[in-house]
């Protein structure tokens, strides 16, 4: 006779506690994932989205709401900086001073030598070097003299500060002038700045220069276009207006402006170096 196993009576009742363990695991996971997809650096996607429309639209592929090429009409701010936005009152001194430009670099604009955007900076102005500068040079040309004339007499009548920002695309450059793009970027920017000094009587507490070389572009380097628009000066009207004295007393300046380094600007203060402030994205 077989004999059969007796089963015990007694009820394990704790087994729950394994598939709640599983439970409380799957939602920790859950939450984990969750948390890092809020964490995304929403700095440079906003950078990535505004560049690729800004680019589109410095091509003149297409137009929105009646803005120009280059002009972006959506308002993305970016995390931890300035933006003018609404009706505030940059905002509008913004609009007001961009009217002025328009009206006085209209020829400049149409043969695409200057571009116009805002920034969460402030107001940019885009010298290209097809208008302004010579291959590998530093110096301003001379047809170019008037135009930038015209830019430091609008600079003149706001009070805000200024940046003066070298730009260059990626071919390289090794001349006894220049040893690299570096020095290019910088010389460019450091000259303009020393212009609006001596011959326009801007403060020099209102300016400051920096060289980005080829790591800020607007436009693919790949091609001939892209290159041609990343070789560039930009003029930025920055955003926050100066203090009541440095308003009030725009006096011409006798400051000599130092020579370029590769890695320093120029200016009254400690000149912008290689790290540009987080706001590549273009807006309007």
């Amino acid at each position: 006779m077989k004999r059969h196993r007796r089963l015990s009576d007694r009820i394990n009742h704790d087994r729950w506690l394994v598939s709640y363990a599983d439970f409380v695991t799957l939602l920790f996971a859950f939450f984990v994932v969750m948390y890092a997809s809020a964490q995304m650096d929403q700095r440079k996607a906003g950078r990535l989205s505004v560049a690729i429309e800004s680019a589109f639209q410095e091509l003149g592929i297409f137009q929105t709401d009646g803005h120009k090429p280059g002009n972006i009409p959506h308002k993305i701010p970016l995390a931890g900086r300035p933006t003018p936005g609404g009706d505030s009152p940059v905002k509008q001194d913004l609009t007001a001073i961009r009217g002025e430009l328009e009206s006085a670099l209209a020829g400049e604009i149409k043969r695409n030598e200057v571009a116009l955007h805002l920034e969460p900076d402030g107001l940019v102005i885009s010298l290209r070097e097809a208008g302004f500068f010579d291959s590998g040079s530093a110096a301003m040309k001379a047809q170019a003299e008037e135009a930038f004339r015209r830019v430091a007499k609008i600079l003149q009548e706001h009070p805000y500060g200024v940046r003066i920002e070298g730009h260059t695309d990626t071919v390289p450059i090794h001349t006894s002038q220049f040893a690299s793009n570096w020095e290019l970027s910088t010389a460019r920017a450091t000259e303009l700045v020393k212009i609006l000094i001596e011959q326009n009587g801007i403060s020099a507490e209102r300016l400051s220069a920096a060289g980005y070389a080829e790591f800020h572009p607007v436009a693919s380097n790949a091609t001939s276009k892209g290159r041609q628009l990343n070789r560039r000066v930009d003029v930025v009207i920055l955003t926050v207006p100066l203090p009541g004295r440095l308003a009030a007393d725009p006096q011409p300046s006798s400051a000599s402006v130092p020579g370029p380094s590769p890695t320093t600007g120029s200016g009254s203060a400690a000149g912008d170096t290689g790290t540009k402030p987080p706001s590549s994205g273009k807006i309007s």
